[in-house]
C-alpha cells in the first residue's frame, strides 16, 4: 500500500487498488481484492452486492496514474503540485460482473501521449475472464496553488 501511496494522491475510502504487480515502459498491472465489507455494496444491491462499474473503471483509471508517476518520475511533471486528472472516457464494455471476495487483476497500456494528456486502454479480469474494457485519457493538471 505504501507503494501506491508514494504514486497517486488517492486514498481510502477512494482508492481501488490494492497491489502493484508490475510497471513496464507501456503500461502497468495492478489487482483488487474486493472486500465483502466495502461500504457500498450496503446500496449496490442490497441482497445482490455487485461491484458498481464505475468503481470498476476507477480502479483502471488509478493503475493508469500509477503508471503514468513511473513513466514520468524522471521528469519535472511529476513533482506533489501536478495531480492525474480524467480526461475521457470512451467505449467502456462490461462484460461480467465482479462480486465481493473476488481479486481482480486490473492493466493498462499507453496507446499515444500528446504533451501533458496520454491515452490508455484498460481491461480488468476476474478469474481470466474479461470484465471490463475501456479506453480513456489523463491529463497532467497543476494544483490550483501553484
Amino acid at each position: 500500500m505504501e507503494e501506491i501511496n508514494r504514486r497517486i494522491p488517492h486514498r481510502p475510502p477512494f482508492l481501488f487498488i490494492d497491489e502493484i504487480l508490475e510497471i513496464t515502459e507501456s503500461g502497468a498491472r495492478a489487482s483488487l481484492l474486493v472486500k465483502p465489507d466495502f461500504p457500498f455494496f450496503e446500496g449496490h444491491y442490497p441482497g445482490n452486492p455487485i461491484m458498481p462499474g464505475v468503481l470498476l473503471c476507477e480502479s483502471v483509471f488509478q493503475t493508469g496514474a500509477v503508471f503514468l508517476a513511473d513513466a514520468l518520475k524522471d521528469e519535472s511533471l511529476t513533482d506533489e503540485s501536478v495531480t492525474p486528472v480524467l480526461s475521457r472516457i470512451r467505449d467502456a464494455r462490461f462484460k461480467r460482473l465482479v462480486l465481493p471476495g473476488d481479486k481482480v487483476e486490473i492493466s493498462v497500456s499507453l496507446t499515444e501521449r500528446m504533451g501533458k494528456f496520454f491515452n490508455l486502454t484498460g481491461e480488468i479480469r476476474n478469474k481470466d475472464k474479461v470484465s471490463l474494457t475501456i479506453s480513456f485519457a489523463l491529463a497532467l493538471v497543476k494544483s490550483e496553488g501553484n
